[in-house]
This record gives C-alpha cells, sequence and structure tokens, in this order.
C-alpha cells in the first residue's frame, strides 16, 4: 500500500489549540507552511497561539461539547479552505483524579463530554468534508490511559478507551478509501492537563493537593509537546494508523499485550525505581 499525501504545507484542523499539544501541532505545522483553523474553549489562549504563527490562520472558541456548534465550526472551516483540507486533529482534552468508590457523576459527565463526546462531534463535523474530496485524515487524541486501566483515572481511561474503541471501528468502515482514521496515545507530556484536572480530594489518603499532584505528575513526564507534535505529524505523514507518543507508551503498549491482567504491579515497581535524570538536575 503506497504512503499517503504529506499534510505538511497544507490545511489542517486542531482543536485544544490553546496549549499543549494542540499549541504544539500548530506551531509546527504553520511553521512548515500549514494553513490552520484552531479552535479552543480558552479564548486567550487560543489568541496567543494565534499571535504566534506566521502563516494563514483561522481562530473560533470551541466548546467541543456542543456538537451544533462543532458543524457550524466545519462549516466556517469549509468556507475558508484555501485548498483541500489535510487533517483534522480531534485533540481538547481535560482529566479527573478519583477514586471510583467517592467518584463525583458531574466530573465524570464533564470530562465524557470533552475527552470522548467532543471527539465524536468533530469526527462527525469534519468527516463529510473528508469524504467528499476522496482523501484526508481524522486524528484522535487517545492516551496510553487508553490502553491501560489506571488507578484513580477511571473516568479518564473509560473516555480514551471509548475514543480508541471508536476510531478503529472508523477505520474499518473507512477501509479502501483514502480517508484515514488514527489514534494517538501520548504517554507523559508536558501541559497543563494535570493542574487543571477536577480534583475533590487526593484519592490515596496522602491529602497532597491537587498542585503537589500535578507537579509529582510533570516530573515523571517524559516528552515535551513539542517533541510530541513532531511525533505526531511524522506519523501521519508515514501512514500509520496508531501513534504511540514517547517511551513510555512503548512501556504501556508491550505491558498490555505481554500481562494484561497484572500490569499495574509491573508499573507500580518501576515507577519506584530513582530516574537517571534525577542525579543530574
Amino acid at each position: 500500500m503506497s504512503r499517503p499525501r504529506s499534510i505538511t504545507g497544507r490545511p489542517v484542523v486542531i482543536t485544544g489549540a490553546a496549549s499543549g499539544i494542540g499549541r504544539a501541532l500548530a506551531t509546527r505545522l504553520s511553521r512548515l507552511g500549514a494553513p490552520v483553523a484552531l479552535a479552543d474553549v480558552d479564548a486567550d489562549g487560543l489568541k496567543a497561539t494565534a499571535a504566534a504563527l506566521h502563516g494563514k490562520v483561522l481562530t473560533r472558541v470551541l466548546d467541543v461539547r456542543d456538537a451544533e456548534d462543532q458543524l457550524r465550526f466545519a462549516g466556517e472551516v469549509r468556507e475558508w479552505l484555501p485548498a483541500p483540507l489535510a487533517a483534522v486533529f480531534n485533540n481538547a482534552g481535560v482529566a479527573v483524579t478519583s477514586s471510583v468508590l467517592d467518584a463525583v457523576p458531574e466530573d465524570d459527565d464533564w470530562l465524557h463530554d470533552i475527552n470522548f463526546r467532543g471527539v465524536v462531534h468533530g469526527t462527525r463535523a469534519f468527516l463529510p468534508i473528508l469524504a467528499e474530496q476522496g482523501e484526508g485524515a481524522i486524528v484522535n487524541t487517545s492516551s496510553v490511559y487508553g490502553l491501560l486501566g489506571v488507578p484513580y483515572q477511571s473516568a479518564y481511561c473509560a473516555a480514551k478507551f471509548a475514543v480508541r474503541g471508536f476510531t478503529e471501528a472508523l477505520r474499518q468502515e473507512l477501509a479502501g478509501s483514502a480517508v484515514r482514521a488514527i489514534t494517538v496515545h501520548p504517554g507523559g507530556i508536558t501541559t497543563n492537563i494535570a493542574r487543571n484536572a477536577r480534583v475533590r480530594r487526593d484519592p490515596t489518603g496522602l491529602g497532597r493537593s491537587r498542585d503537589e499532584m500535578a507537579a509529582q505528575f510533570e516530573a515523571m513526564t517524559m516528552t515535551s509537546p513539542d517533541k510530541a507534535a513532531a511525533i505526531i505529524h511524522t506519523g501521519v505523514d508515514r501512514g500509520k494508523a496508531r501513534i504511540l507518543v514517547g517511551p513510555d507508551a512503548y512501556l504501556f503498549d508491550a505491558l498490555a499485550r505481554v500481562t494484561p491482567t497484572h500490569y499495574n504491579a509491573v508499573l507500580t515497581r518501576l515507577m519506584r525505581r530513582p530516574r537517571r535524570t534525577e542525579a543530574v538536575r
């Protein structure tokens, strides 16, 4: 099977573009000549992303939970497009930390509406454009937590497993066409997602604040947003159906295959080992 057309220099849509991976993707692809249509609920962050770019940009304050507004955004993008649409990155996401026992349904619903239903709404809004063109890519952000279940992340895991299943089902429906459905599984990326998470209390019982838990998460991340954007861009251009981002993503993927029911014990032992980088800080 021949490699698909490169997305480099061609129009793309990116949600969650106000920060993190979304901003890094926008920066990278714009720098390489791509017109970018950017959306995020964070108006100030979105404005900051756009201000740092030098190419053709369309920005839209958008809550991905709103299916009708996603359709309106797709219509605006259709009118704006200077060339056929190369890729749609459904990337917006949030986090909740809680045990299942203490879970607050409203928090879980908030997360599911953004992380899963937002991806579904974005896919349904833009897929008709790609289908009419006869080519393009839907790139949906799952997570390594869409490969393994992780304690105190039940809502996040459920949503990211759902993104994976939804996108893989779509991929089979698109078989034989030049429209592709791609899942992205980032490992620990140094973004603000942990600091913006909903946390009612430390689920481990250690009494940590949200900022303390976020700092511990960030200390364990292994990949910068810029590096993640480069890996994702390269993976899409190489025709990958599934893109693992970061060395920890490859570890999670291997554990899911080798020890599908006892992986958490392995991860716990590995996390207790001191990291080499700590000795040189």
